[in-house]
């Protein structure tokens, strides 16, 4: 028998919806029950407490403090007294159960009778008849009781109140299922069309018959399922019918994984670019902990830290441009760059890291204008100078300086470090290839640097080489061509 799923959901939801209300109602209005109750109770204890310290002061007032000869003889004033203070209807017994205020015929009910025989063992009780609360407390004088005080209370007004809150949530309850079940209904029935037109469509799309077993389901679900199995089978066919195609699939599985590569090597530069950057916000903060109190430094700090934030904004476009065009080269834009201007702004971003290291810079720079990118020579700068600091000597030094020379703007930087040996020289444009591995793992160095810099220095016509190195240090040389007022017509 095929039971519908949307008859499966209405049920469902009817049955959660009301089970949801009924539920909701009986707590709130247990809750109110409850607090009901213990607002009288409370009150009652009040009125208990009060009729106490009454008798004790009318009893000590009396020339004759006898407890039982005063309620003996002055039960009914009291009674009275305490009507006035309390507000309510009382009725007075003695240590023996004799009624002595009110209840003149001395004949209770048995409900009260019980209650009245516990309340004379010293604790307190309360009877509930219809709409009347009867509450008996003892009255005591020291440690002696010397009577029972019953106070009657109403309880039509709490009855009433909660009659209105039952039948308010009723029709609320009965509003709220209705409401919500007829909300849900649609958008659960519209799922169900949803699933149905889906088992709809699979059947469109199988072809011929399997013996393969389905879902064994009653409902559109169990449909769907076997519209599913007959679609695997149908793919599974298709796949034979393709294996003539496996050649092809091999070409492509080395095309992805030769672009593979080059991604791998692709995100190793651009991670490298990203850590420029960083490196002159790290190097600022460093200054700014070992001189907080310094407000030129704290200006010029804030400012180059704008700076580098806007070329890594300006890196992570780059970036999302290239994804965009599946390639992995930069976009160079050449212009009019001032060298001068450059050098002292890449040098201002690493101040604090060369402050870090106690190292001396010493500078030469001539006027000088490359036609280059200005983002991508500040980047070959940053990477060569970070090598120069990160290698140096404890309180060693460096040097640069630039000028303009046969056509050319040449940048050299020296430093006084570690030095590179002659045997490898040859390897350091090399990707990944570091000299010192322990020491560059201890300075953050992925081998990149220098073939970042090589890479971005030829590509707009320069080039970078190594001039010398030794045991007195290293130094580079950056040769990018002058720009010419020609190629601003």
């Amino acid at each position: 028998m095929r039971i519908s799923i949307k008859l499966k959901t209405s049920v469902f939801l009817a049955a959660l919806l009301l089970l949801t209300v009924l539920v909701m109602s009986l707590l709130v209005l247990r809750g109110i029950q409850n607090n009901q109750r213990a607002q009288v109770e409370q009150f009652m204890a009040q009125q208990a407490s009060t009729a106490n310290t009454y008798l004790y002061q009318s009893l000590t007032a009396e020339s004759n403090k006898v407890p039982e000869t005063y309620l003996a003889s002055k039960g009914a004033e009291f009674g009275r007294q305490l009507e006035q203070i309390s507000g309510q209807t009382i009725e007075l017994y003695d240590a023996d159960g004799k009624a002595i205020y009110k209840n003149k015929s001395g004949v209770v009910s048995e409900g009260i009778g019980k209650t009245l025989a516990y309340a004379l063992q010293r604790k307190t009780a309360y009877l509930v008849e219809d709409d009347a609360l009867y509450y008996l407390a003892p009255l005591n004088v020291g440690n002696e009781q010397v009577g029972v005080v019953q106070f009657y209370y109403d309880l039509a007004a709490n009855a009433v109140f909660y009659d209105q809150i039952k039948r308010l949530f009723e029709f609320i309850g009965a509003g709220t299922f209705l409401l919500s079940f007829i909300l849900a209904y649609f958008y659960f029935n519209a799922l169900s069309g949803s699933i149905i037109k889906l088992n709809q469509a699979v059947n469109r799309i199988r072809e011929g018959s399997y013996d393969t077993a389905g879902v064994k389901r009653r409902d559109e679900i169990g449909e769907l399922g076997e519209g599913i199995r007959a679609m695997s089978e149908r793919i599974r066919q298709t796949i034979r019918d393709k294996d003539d195609e496996r050649e092809k699939l091999k070409l492509a599985v080395d095309k992805l994984s030769k672009l593979d590569e080059q991604q791998k090597q692709f995100i190793g530069n651009v991670t490298h670019e990203f850590k420029t950057p960083l490196t002159s916000i790290k190097a600022y903060l460093d200054l700014m902990d070992m001189y907080p109190d310094d407000e030129s430094l704290l200006q010029t700090a804030k400012a180059n830290i704008a700076g580098d934030t806007q070329r890594l904004y300006e890196m992570v476009e780059k970036v999302l441009r290239l994804s965009a065009l599946e390639k992995y080269d930069f976009e160079f834009t050449k212009e009019k760059v001032d060298v001068r201007r450059t050098i002292a702004s890449v040098l201002d971003s690493l101040q604090g890291k060369m402050d870090k290291f106690g190292l001396r810079l010493e500078t030469n720079l001539a006027e000088a204008s490359a036609d280059a990118d200005g983002d991508s020579l500040t980047i070959v700068l940053m990477n060569l100078l970070d090598n120069a600091i990160k290698y140096n000597k404890t309180k060693g030094s460096i040097r640069i300086s630039c000028e303009e020379r046969d056509g050319q703007v040449v940048i050299e930087i020296a430093d006084t470090g570690i030095g590179i040996p002659q045997t490898v020289a040859h390897k350091i444009f090399e990707p990944f290839y570091t000299v010192d591995k322990n020491r560059s793992r201890e300075n953050g160095g992925a081998g990149l640097g220098l073939s970042l810099a090589k890479k971005y220095a030829e590509m707009q016509g320069g080039s970078i080489a190594l001039v010398r190195s030794g045991e007195e240090g290293t130094t580079f040389r950056i040769a990018y061509p002058v720009w010419s007022d020609r190629q601003s017509s």
